[in-house]
C-alpha cells in the first residue's frame, strides 16, 4: 500500500489522511466485536483476593469458562451513557471523545502495522508461509511479534495524544483504582489489539472504574499510559526494528508524530505555580537580570511551526545555564523573575509556557528508582509544542560530583540521565527549552554537569551602597504605604531610589571594568602567554588554553567550545525592538525565515564598533576565572575542613590533659 514512499533527508514518512480514511471501518469493527481468550495465567492472578477485587474481577472475565468471550466496546460504551445519563438523547461529549479517539488511534495503529509490513519485508514473508524454511519462519514470528508491538504502541500514542489534553490534571485516584493489564499479546496484530481492547473493556464495565462520563476519559489515559509502559519494558526482546528506529511518522495537517519508541508523553507535566517577581525587585545582580532577561526574549524567538529558534543558528541560545552565588543573593528569586517574565509574554503572545522546576524528591533509594524518575523529569523538554524554563535550585544536593566520598548511588544515576539528555543520542533541543541551574556551590557540581553549561553568571546580590539603600527601600516602602509619615528617616538627595536596579543596555556596561584576570593561578598563566603573543593574534588563545590545561587538568576542549558559546551569544547581545512586544504581528507572529532575516539585521546593526578580539579576551578571561573559582574554591573547603578537624583533636587532647 506504501510501498511507493521514499524517505525525505530527515527519515519522515507521512501518514496520508487519504489511506486512513480507507483503514477507518476495520478500526470500527474491532470496537463493534472482538474475540480473546484469556491466557492461563491472566486467569489465575490474585486467586485469593476478596471478591471485590479488580484483579479478581478481570481474571473471571470469562466466567471461568475456556472458550473465548465476544466483547463489544462501543455497546459498553452505549451502556455507560444509559447507566450514568440515562435522560441523555445523544452520546455525552466525554464519551464520544474517547469512542472516537480510540478508534482514531486503532486506525493509525493498523496504518503502521501495514507500513512496518511493507519496510521490513515482512509482508513478502506473509504471501510466501507455506513455502518458508525453518529459518524463515522463525524470521516471520519475529517480525509479526515487532509489528505487533508497534501496532499497539502506535495505537495507544495517538489516542493519549488526542484524550490527554482533555483529562483531569490529578490522575491519581484513577491511577489506584488501576490494578494492571493482565497480560499484552504480540502474537499478532489480531490478536494484540484483541487482548488490549478485551481488558479496556472489562475495566469500563466495572461499576467501581467509572462513576461519572468525566471518569471515562481519565481511565482510558490511565490504560494506555499503562499499554505503552508495557510495550517500553519488552520492547529489548523484539528484533528487526531498524525500520521503526531509523525513521518518524508524520500525520497529514497535524502536529501528531511518532519518532520510533519515543515517548513524550512521558512524565509530561504541568506548569508549576510560582510567585510573581519583577526584576525591579532583585537588588544588585546586574550580570544576573541581564542574563535572565537575554534568556527571556530569545525563548520567545522559538518558532512553533518550523520548530526551531532562529537564535540557534545565530548561535546565541543556551539550553543549559548556571547562575550562582553565596546564599541569600537572590537566586531563588530570579528563578521566579525569570518564570514571570516568560509568563507574562506568553499570556499576551498566547503561547503555551511550561515552568518545570526539577522536584527536590529526585533521588530514590530504589536502584533505577532515580534514574526512572530523572528521565520522567527530563522527557518534557523535548515536547516542541510549548516553552519550557526548567530551574534546578541547590543543583549540587542532585548532581554532585560523582567522585567525591558518600555520594549515592542515585545522585550517579541523575548524572548519568542528565549527561544523556543535554548531549548525546537522546539530547534533542528544537531551541524552545532551557535548564537553569542554580548554587551556592559550584564547585561541588559533577565536572562532567559543569561541562555542559553553556552560559553561566555570577549572582552576587547587593554591592554598592545604593544597592543596599535600594534593598531597604523595597522593605520599609511597604511599611509607608501602609502608615504614610510613620517612616520618619531622611532619604537621599542625589539618588532616585532603585535608578540602579533597571536593566544593562548589554553586557559590554557589565564587562567594561574586565582588564586582567583576578584569580592568581589565571592571572600568573596569562601574564606568561602575553609575553609572546598579543591578545589580538589567534596564537595567544591556542597558547593560553595549553598552559591552562597544565595547570587545571580537567579543562578541555568542551570548555573551549563553551568559551566559543559565551563569546556567540555577545556577539548576539542586542535588545529586541520596544515595538516587537507591543505589536507581536510586526516580529514574534511571523514566519521563521522572517524572523530569522530580522534578527540578521539587528545582529548586523549591534555588531557596528564592536572589536572582535576584545571581546573574545573579556570572554575568555571570565570565563577562565570562573574555572579557577570553582576549582580553587572546592580545594580551599577541603582544606578548610582538615584545618578545622586538626583544631578539634588539638583541642580535644588539651581538654583530656587537663582532665587528668
Amino acid at each position: 500500500m506504501k510501498q511507493d514512499q521514499t524517505m525525505n533527508q530527515n527519515s519522515t514518512f507521512p501518514i496520508k489522511l487519504s489511506e486512513l480514511d480507507l483503514l477507518r471501518d476495520e478500526a470500527a469493527s474491532y470496537l463493534k466485536s472482538i474475540q480473546w481468550e484469556q491466557g492461563a495465567r491472566a486467569k489465575q492472578r490474585d486467586k485469593e483476593a476478596k471478591d471485590e477485587s479488580i484483579l479478581l474481577y478481570l481474571s473471571r472475565a470469562n466466567q471461568g469458562s475456556s472458550a473465548a468471550e465476544i466483547t463489544s466496546v462501543s455497546k459498553t460504551i452505549l451502556a455507560l451513557k444509559k447507566r450514568l445519563l440515562p435522560d441523555s438523547v445523544a452520546l455525552p461529549i466525554y464519551l464520544n471523545q474517547t469512542l472516537y479517539a480510540v478508534q482514531e488511534g486503532l486506525t493509525l495503529g493498523i496504518w503502521i502495522k501495514d507500513s512496518y509490513y511493507d519496510a521490513s519485508g515482512l509482508s513478502s514473508l506473509n504471501e510466501n508461509k507455506s513455502a518458508l524454511d525453518t529459518n524463515g519462519k522463525r524470521e516471520f514470528e519475529s517480525k509479526m511479534h515487532t509489528a505487533t508491538a508497534f501496532m499497539l504502541f502506535a495505537k495507544a500514542y495517538k489516542i493519549l495524544h488526542d484524550l490527554k489534553p482533555h483529562a483531569s490534571d490529578d490522575l491519581s485516584v484513577m491511577q489506584q483504582k488501576f490494578a494492571g493489564i493482565p497480560e499484552v499479546s504480540f502474537l499478532s496484530p489480531t490478536k494484540g489489539v484483541a487482548c488490549s481492547l478485551f481488558y479496556y473493556d472489562k475495566y469500563l464495565g466495572h461499576p467501581d472504574i467509572i462513576k461519572s462520563d468525566k471518569d471515562v476519559i481519565d481511565f482510558t489515559v490511565v490504560y494506555f499510559e499503562a499499554l505503552i509502559a508495557e510495550i517500553q519494558l519488552r520492547k529489548s526482546s523484539l528484533e528487526y526494528t531498524e525500520t521503526i528506529e531509523d525513521r518518524t511518522y508524520k500525520l497529514e495537517q497535524s502536529e501528531f508524530a511518532i519518532a520510533g519508541w519515543n515517548n513524550v508523553f512521558q512524565g509530561a507535566a504541568k506548569s508549576v505555580e510560582f510567585n510573581k517577581v519583577k526584576f525591579e525587585q532583585i537588588v544588585g545582580n546586574r550580570d544576573a537580570k541581564h542574563f535572565a532577561r537575554r534568556l527571556t526574549e530569545r525563548l520567545l524567538s522559538y518558532d512553533f511551526t518550523a520548530k526551531k529558534n532562529p537564535f540557534q543558528e545565530l548561535g546565541g541560545f543556551m539550553p543549559v545555564f548556571m547562575g550562582y552565588g553565596i546564599p541569600g543573593t537572590g537566586k531563588s528569586m530570579l528563578i521566579a523573575a525569570i518564570a514571570t517574565k516568560l509568563k507574562e509574554h506568553c499570556d499576551v503572545l498566547d503561547i503555551p509556557f511550561l515552568f518545570h522546576p526539577m522536584p527536590d524528591t529526585l533521588i530514590s533509594t530504589f536502584q533505577g528508582g532515580s534514574a526512572e524518575k530523572m528521565v520522567e523529569w527530563m522527557k518534557p523538554m523535548q515536547d516542541p509544542s510549548k516553552l519550557i524554563f526548567a530551574p534546578i535550585d541547590d543543583a549540587e544536593n542532585n548532581l554532585q560530583e560523582r567522585t567525591a566520598q558518600g555520594v549515592s548511588a542515585g545522585v550517579k544515576e541523575v548524572i548519568g540521565v542528565f549527561l544523556r539528555y543535554t548531549e548525546g543520542a537522546y539530547a534533542v533541543n528544537y531551541g524552545n527549552s532551557s535548564i537553569g541551574m542554580f548554587t551556592n556551590l559550584p564547585e561541588m557540581l559533577d565536572k562532567a554537569v559543569l561541562s555542559r553549561v553553556q552560559g553561566r553568571f555570577k549572582i552576587d546580590g547587593a554591592r554598592t551602597s545604593n544597592d543596599f539603600l535600594d534593598q531597604d527601600h523595597l522593605w520599609w516602602n511597604k511599611i509607608d504605604n501602609t502608615m504614610p509619615d510613620f517612616v520618619n528617616m531622611k532619604g537621599p538627595e542625589a539618588y532616585t531610589y532603585l535608578q540602579e536596579q533597571g536593566l544593562a543596555k548589554d553586557m559590554g556596561a557589565i564587562l567594561q571594568e574586565i582588564t586582567k584576570p583576578t584569580e592568581a593561578r589565571v592571572h600568573e598563566v596569562y601574564d606568561k602567554v602575553e609575553k609572546d603573543f598579543g591578545t589580538h593574534e589567534h596564537l595567544f588563545y591556542a597558547n593560553l588554553y595549553k598552559e591552562i590545561q597544565a595547570v587545571f587538568p580537567f579543562f578541555s576542549s568542551r570548555d573551549v567550545r563553551n568559551i566559543q558559546s559565551a563569546i556567540s551569544l555577545r556577539l548576539t547581545d542586542f535588545n529586541l525592538e520596544e515595538d516587537w512586544f507591543e505589536t507581536p504581528e510586526v516580529y514574534f507572529k511571523q514566519d521563521y525565515t522572517t524572523k530569522f532575516n530580522m534578527l540578521q539585521d539587528l545582529m548586523r546593526a549591534n555588531m557596528k564598533g564592536l572589536d572582535f578580539s576584545e571581546i573574545r579576551r573579556q570572554e575568555v578571561v571570565r570565563y577562565l576565572d570562573n574555572v579557577a573559582t570553582i576549582a580553587d574554591t572546592d580545594f580551599k573547603r577541603k582544606v578548610d575542613a582538615r584545618v578545622n578537624q586538626l583544631h578539634i583533636e588539638t583541642k580535644a587532647r588539651q581538654a583530656f590533659e587537663n582532665e587528668r
